[in-house]
């Protein structure tokens, strides 16, 4: 019969755990499994980044010979933004364990590791919805706590900059030539976006957003006239290219909420780099400090009067969008 002390094995040690609990299959989402987010981990709870006011302008023709158009040093900042974290606490009571024995190939070990990673699982689900939800709102500009209302961090007033206002693309009307309505707002995008160049863009849909593109007699009627006729035929829930953007129906939602608003779209830059950043900070263990961060973390540590096991995962990140302006709020 299995005892406590069985986990002061070093199966159950930090490192072993941190093997894990970060080698289980991640429940991500659609944001998270796109690549989106370059993801890193930092030793630091803190992470600065840099303002560049960098301005460009035309340089006047002169004479050979004459004194140039003075070139000033560019404005620049650090701003910092603090990681959040996210602990998730669980327990194994003896009761738990008080059944397990040493039957055929399976010892006692194996099945107190199934114990702690059935619990490790479940935490890390719940972590990487949260991720997803997260990253969500680094999309969107504004990150939002668990209740959906506490603000952990408001992207646009930390970069001193207005909220744009959302673009409509007026679906409602049968008239509208929404091939151009791409063109308009893949101009406002590579605009904020400056110097840089990015590889494309997606559109994350909301539900009624979806429904009002897929039908529009505009979209159709390019996809009759085209090879790809075929996919109207098909799922009509899967994503498609039109007006040089990937379309895609997003269908992430807690609680019945959708992360993105049914008649609203998140229209995105693919391909910048680090213009959507996840940064990880190491855990708050004496074993962890000033080591690089990961997504996850466990430790264990026994319960008062051995009554069992008391267990922790967490995470502590940062998702961030360095370039708020180049993503854009479609509605419809």
């Amino acid at each position: 019969m299995a005892e406590i002390s069985l986990f002061e094995d070093e199966a159950f040690g930090v490192m072993a755990l941190l093997a894990v609990i970060n080698d289980t299959p991640q429940v991500a989402g659609q944001i998270g499994a796109s690549g989106l987010f370059s993801e890193q981990g930092v030793n630091s709870t803190v992470v600065q980044i840099e303002k560049d006011g960098t301005t460009l302008a035309l340089v006047p023709a002169g004479e050979r010979g004459s004194v140039g158009m003075a070139v000033l040093a560019d404005k620049r900042q650090l701003i910092p933004f603090n990681t959040v974290h996210l602990p998730q606490t669980f327990k194994v009571l003896a009761d738990e364990i008080q059944g397990i024995r040493a039957v055929g190939s399976t010892t006692e070990l194996q099945q107190a590791q199934r114990v702690i990673e059935r619990r490790l699982n479940k935490a890390q689900m719940n972590l990487d919805v949260t991720h997803e939800y997260q990253r969500v709102g680094a999309v969107n500009g504004l990150v939002l706590d668990a209740d959906g209302k506490t603000v952990l961090l408001d992207i646009f007033q930390r970069f001193g900059l207005t909220r744009p206002k959302a673009f409509s693309f007026e679906l409602n009307n049968e008239a509208t030539d929404v091939s151009v309505k791409c063109v308009e707002v893949l101009d406002i995008q590579e605009d904020a976006l400056g110097a840089l160049t990015g590889t494309g863009a997606r559109a994350w849909c909301g539900k009624t957003f979806w429904n009002k593109l897929i039908s529009h007699k505009n979209v159709r009627e390019t996809y009759l006239a085209s090879e790809a006729a075929s996919a109207l035929r098909g799922d009509r829930r899967q994503a498609f290219e039109f007006g040089g953007i990937l379309w895609e129906r997003y269908r992430g939602k807690l609680s019945g909420q959708p992360f993105v608003a049914d008649n609203e779209a998140r229209l995105v830059p693919e391909g910048v780099p680090d213009l959507f950043m996840s940064a990880f900070a190491p855990a708050d263990y004496m074993e962890t400090v000033n080591t690089e961060g990961l997504p996850y973390y466990a430790k264990l540590e026994r319960m008062p009067f051995d009554k069992g096991i008391a267990g922790e995962a967490q995470s502590n990140p940062l998702h961030l969008c360095t370039k708020p302006l180049a993503v854009r709020t479609l509605t419809i």
